[in-house]
């Protein structure tokens, strides 16, 4: 019965849009026999936006302006019409009266629909409630929206179908948009932080030869022309390391990654990296770039070092913890790996931990999978992880304490892996034998080939350089306090319908 109700329920809000489309349409044919089709408009003098005019009206009162944008809401009757527009910076009110308008394009605004976009000239004004608003002298319809908003044009609430659709997401959700243009402004500060710093911004193939990267599992495709399988990127480092080897000093890049592996609330298939290379530095040297980046984005968005994640305070203030992953392992697991010196003990202190394993497995590879189950999610302040076992760190240049670990480390805040960054490897000969192991350990499987263009490329000489990578996505979610990648990605990896 239940199910019976829900089908009638369907189907009657399916003849309502059904005919609501219609009305709309034939709204349009009329428009059309009047001799005026909307969709034949192009460019319409735009002189102000909403905030500007609300920001400015003391300046503004009395004068005239011209605003467009989308008809959010539509109210009154007969001689006097109140509506919201929604243009790229917010909304501004609209008020038409018939005595201050032609009489024929008064009546026409009055079939404008909730949706249409609109044209408006009129004087700046305040109502006697108070309201900022636009006193309409002229209006004219740019564009005749065919369907009506969602859900009463309240807002567009199924997260699946926001993802799908989601220009009608950004226009029924201010918040949404909000977002985006945090995203934006995030990207532009480390942009900027970058060119400021003396870096060099340059472009990287997005097209490989090869699965350059053992961890990660590539997209594979054809080139015709060619007749060559080649992958989609899965990182953006050894051509930015080459560019090392040629004289550019400092280098970065934003772009995107393809990496065709599992879908989280944390990981998209496509997503953004900033990856930047200097000369002459180390991770260490890294380190306080991550620290600065983190901090001028900050101020740059929030105006604070300090904001909340999901409920949780964090603060971004500088400097930040830094220990090493034996440390973590030590404090958070009660585990000192720097007493368990060989694969066979580190295995058996795994089996008493009931750490799965696998048989190929050393003690560095134990060593993260004992971070990964008791450290990783307990790192919710800004934190360095420092100093990572070789066996997981294949282009990282060995400690000289120890040469089972490398300097290298990532940035953790929230429990969220944020960067990673070397001391960048540049003996040919220990990268060549790290390449040849990579690739002895997923040769079954087919992944990974040896980039020997970047060996030969090292082998011309490579100067001593620090790296780093930082997910662009996962920051904006931290300064968005987004829980979903997808809340930060305009249009996020979906499966299709049907």
């Amino acid at each position: 019965m239940q199910e019976e109700n829900r089908t009638e329920v369907l189907e009657n809000e399916e003849q309502e849009l059904s005919e609501l489309l219609q009305i709309r349409r034939d709204k349009l044919a009329d428009l059309r026999r009047q001799g005026i089709d909307p969709f034949l408009e192009t460019v319409f003098d735009q002189t102000h936006w909403s905030e500007d005019i609300k920001e400015n009206f003391e300046q503004l009162e009395g004068t005239t302006v011209r605003v467009a944008g989308r008809l959010m809401s539509k109210r009154g009757m007969g001689k006097v019409l109140f509506c919201d527009l929604a243009d790229r910076k917010g909304k501004i009110q609209l008020y038409a009266r018939l005595d201050d308008m032609d009489a024929d394009e008064y009546e026409r605004f009055t079939k404008f629909d909730i949706a249409d976009i609109v044209g408006a000239e009129g004087e700046v004004f305040r109502t006697k409630r108070g309201e900022i608003s636009v006193k309409v002298k002229t209006i004219k319809l740019l564009a005749k929206s065919l369907r009506p908003l969602p859900e009463k044009y309240h807002g567009l609430k199924d997260t699946d179908l926001r993802y799908r659709m989601r220009y009608l997401d950004l226009i029924t959700n201010p918040d949404v948009r909000n977002t985006f243009y945090t995203r934006s402004k995030i990207i532009n500060t480390l942009r900027n932080s970058m060119i400021r710093r003396g870096y060099l911004e340059v472009e990287t193939p997005v097209l490989h030869n090869h699965a350059t990267n053992a961890a990660a599992r590539p997209f594979r495709t054809h080139h015709n022309t060619l007749d060559i399988d080649m992958v989609l990127r899965v990182e953006l480092e050894l051509h930015l390391k080459r560019l090392i080897v040629g004289g550019f000093e400092r280098v970065f890049e934003i772009g995107r990654i393809f990496r065709n592996e599992g879908m989280s609330p944390k990981h998209n298939p496509e997503f953004t990296m900033m990856e930047m290379y200097a000369a002459y530095t180390d991770y260490h040297g890294m380190m306080e770039l991550c620290e600065s980046l983190y901090s001028e984005v900050a101020q740059e968005v929030l105006g604070s070092n300090k904001l909340v994640y999901q409920g949780v305070e964090i603060d971004l203030s500088t400097p930040w913890r830094r220990m090493t992953m034996i440390e973590a392992v030590r404090e958070y697991a009660g585990v000192d790996f720097d007493k368990i010196q060989t694969d066979e003990e580190a295995k058996a202190v795994a089996d008493e931990h009931g750490i799965h394993y696998e048989d190929e497995h050393k003690r560095g590879d134990i060593i993260n999978l004992f971070f990964e189950e008791y450290a990783e999610d307990k790192l919710i302040q800004p934190t360095f992880i420092c100093d990572y076992p070789i066996e997981i760190s294949p282009l990282a240049k060995k400690t000289k304490y120890d040469p089972r670990l490398t300097e290298r480390f990532e940035l953790f805040i929230y429990g969220r892996e944020m960067g990673n960054a070397f001391t960048e490897l540049n003996d040919p000969i220990d990268q060549r034998e790290r390449f040849i192991e990579q690739a002895m350990k997923k040769c079954i499987e087919g992944e990974f080939e040896i980039d020997e263009d970047f060996v030969m490329a090292m082998e011309y000489g490579m100067p001593p350089t620090g790296g780093m990578g930082l997910g662009v996505d996962r920051m904006v979610m931290l300064f968005t306090d987004s829980p979903s990648i997808r809340d930060v990605l305009l249009f996020p990896t979906m499966k299709p319908l049907g």
